[in-house]
């Protein structure tokens, strides 16, 4: 659950980013963030994930009341989040394997837990015959496909997704979101920040819009239509290589 109630963000050089922003997201919704470069989408993020705070409101998600938060509570916070970023931000010297393992290393798990995790994570994206090639040697796609990985592999209950498809063609972008639908649908809630307003029509989720700082609509998922096309995802369930759903988002 996210809610932001009465947000209000200003800068110190009196940037006005976001004003009196009232948005609630559901456990396990599908949500576009959309709007022009320097709207306030970034900043919406930002106090999300606790990288700055308020001017003024107050922010809850998955029940970490954010002004309450303490310096040293702020990690329990993000590793309920999975970050997929524009740039990929893989570690070129690293293979894919240790690109995603490198997420659950930092946070102490077992390399028996990570030699199991990390195969199955990368099964679901699609990527299990690429595990020990290097991030230069994959496409653009495939590279994305890594970051969701690691965004997937500790397990988060929301998976941020900024700009996911700002760096591929737009077939490969189609099967980026796809993919986030698929994963969605079996319990992850989905932040994606887009421009792309073409690919947004063509899921029908659920869609924010930012506009100089303020939400100036929210649209509703169109329940009928909201499952996107699964050419990809029905072939990965085929595989029998989604699993079920806990409290929380993926097992």
């Amino acid at each position: 659950m996210i809610e932001f109630k009465g947000v209000h963000k200003t800068y110190d050089n009196g940037i006005k980013a976001l004003k009196d922003v009232n948005i609630y997201i559901n456990k396990s919704e599908f949500v576009f963030i959309v709007g022009a470069s320097g709207a306030g989408k970034s900043t919406f993020l930002k106090l999300m994930m606790r990288e700055e705070m308020p001017s003024a409101g107050e922010i809850v998600v998955n029940g970490f009341k954010l002004s309450k938060l303490k310096r040293r509570e702020i990690p329990y916070l993000r590793r309920t989040m999975g970050i997929v970023f524009q740039d990929f931000r893989l570690i070129n010297s690293m293979t894919v394997f240790d690109n995603v393992a490198f997420a659950m290393r930092v946070i102490g798990c077992t390399e028996s837990s990570i030699r199991k995790r990390v195969p199955y994570i990368l099964g679901l994206v699609g990527l299990q015959n690429k595990a020990r090639c290097y991030p230069k040697e994959l496409s653009g796609g495939e590279q994305q496909r890594v970051g969701l990985a690691r965004a997937l592999v500790n397990n988060p209950s929301i998976i941020i997704a900024d700009e996911p498809t700002g760096n591929i063609d737009p077939e490969l972008s189609f099967e980026i979101v796809e993919l986030l639908t698929e994963i969605n649908r079996r319990g992850t809630t989905v932040l994606m920040v887009t421009h792309e307003h073409d690919l947004v029509r063509m899921f029908h989720h659920r869609v924010i819009e930012i506009c100089e700082g303020c939400v100036v609509s929210d649209r509703c998922a169109d329940k009928k239509r909201s499952k996107a096309p699964t050419r990809e995802a029905d072939a990965v369930d085929a595989a029998g290589i989604f699993p079920s759903v806990k409290e929380g988002g993926l097992l």
